[in-house]
């Protein structure tokens, strides 16, 4: 078979067999009496051997190993091969997201471009001064991606710069919401961790809504940010949270704050009121640190309901309880 034909059969060119022969990776097997190369049936299965080496991202070097070297193993530079295209693979990924966060800042030209990819760098610099800097200026000069954000506060180790970028996405009002929410859900307690506390500093219902459904998260830290952000909200569904961060002893006087808060409402008053002493008078009746704690709780709440369990515990077994049943009891008739 000629050339031309063998182009037209194997989708190869007739300049690129002319290479391959030139490389010694494939020889005509013979020639016809006018000097023209001709193809046998061994060659072409060659050609499409070669090709199919090619498709994996081998060079021609390589390629010519594989199929002259009786000894070759393939194992090895298969996986050089799949190291070099995750590589590969990620690099044109991170690429793909910066030009999108850039196209979501819709730049108005080059300098706009040029300050968004300088923010970017700048988030993702190894000093927390550039990344604390990077996110004041999101929201103070060029407008950041509010997914840039939101991956930057998810993955921030240190509180300061932590702090300015969940003030950047609460200046951003609901932009972020949606990928923070999923942040609830990520298998890192960190993560979670960062994620609750950026969407308790977005002041608008959608959070709120969000930090409600929050309050059932399989994980307590969660529970409790969401609980102790809506309490300063007036959001009676945190009562419950509230009280068992008390018993539990976790943030229990952010969380005895928060409840002192909500019970200006009085409604709500006797409702953490009737929570705390069925807490006390419970099947499983907490230790002396958590009648204590609760002691302490009952302090800012008004009513008859707390006024009586603090009387009862000022008749408790442990001392300590008894004392300062005691002490806000009189603290309360001060008032």
């Amino acid at each position: 078979m000629l050339i031309g034909e063998v182009a037209r059969r194997s989708g190869v060119s007739a300049r690129m067999l002319r290479h391959y022969e030139s490389l010694g990776l494939v020889q005509p097997s013979d020639r016809t009496g006018s000097g023209y190369r001709e193809y046998s049936g061994e060659d072409i299965r060659r050609i499409f051997h070669i090709e199919s080496l090619r498709s994996l991202g081998l060079s021609l070097r390589d390629i010519g190993r594989a199929l002259d070297d009786p000894g070759f193993a393939p194992a090895e530079l298969v996986d050089d091969l799949t190291r070099r295209t995750r590589d590969r693979i990620a690099a044109e990924t991170e690429l793909l997201t910066r030009l999108r966060r850039i196209g979501a800042a819709e730049p108005a030209g080059w300098e706009d471009v040029l300050q968004v990819v300088a923010l970017l760098h700048a988030l993702g610099s190894t000093s927390p001064g550039a990344r604390q800097r990077a996110a004041l200026s999101a929201v103070e000069e060029v407008p950041m991606p509010v997914e840039a954000l939101v991956e930057a506060v998810l993955s921030e180790s240190d509180p300061n710069v932590a702090g300015a970028l969940r003030w950047a996405l609460a200046q951003s009002g609901e932009d972020g919401l949606a990928l923070l929410t999923e942040g609830l859900d990520s298998p890192a307690p960190e993560v979670r961790k960062r994620a609750v506390r950026s969407i308790a500093e977005i002041p608008n219902g959608a959070s709120t809504v969000v930090l409600k459904a929050a309050l059932t998260n399989a994980d307590v830290v969660v529970r409790g940010y969401a609980a102790l952000a809506l309490g300063a909200r007036g959001a009676a569904e945190a009562v419950p949270t509230l009280i068992a961060m008390i018993v539990e002893d976790r943030n229990d006087a952010d969380a005895a704050d928060a409840l002192g808060t909500l019970a200006a409402d009085p409604a709500v008053a006797e409702r953490i009121a009737a929570g705390l002493v069925d807490c006390l008078a419970g099947s499983g009746t907490p230790g002396s640190s958590a009648r204590r704690r609760l002691a302490q709780a009952l302090a800012d709440i008004p009513g008859v309901t707390a006024a009586r369990a603090l009387a009862d515990l000022v008749h408790d077994e442990d001392r300590a309880v008894a004392l300062t049943a005691a002490y806000v009891l009189e603290l309360r008739d001060g008032r």
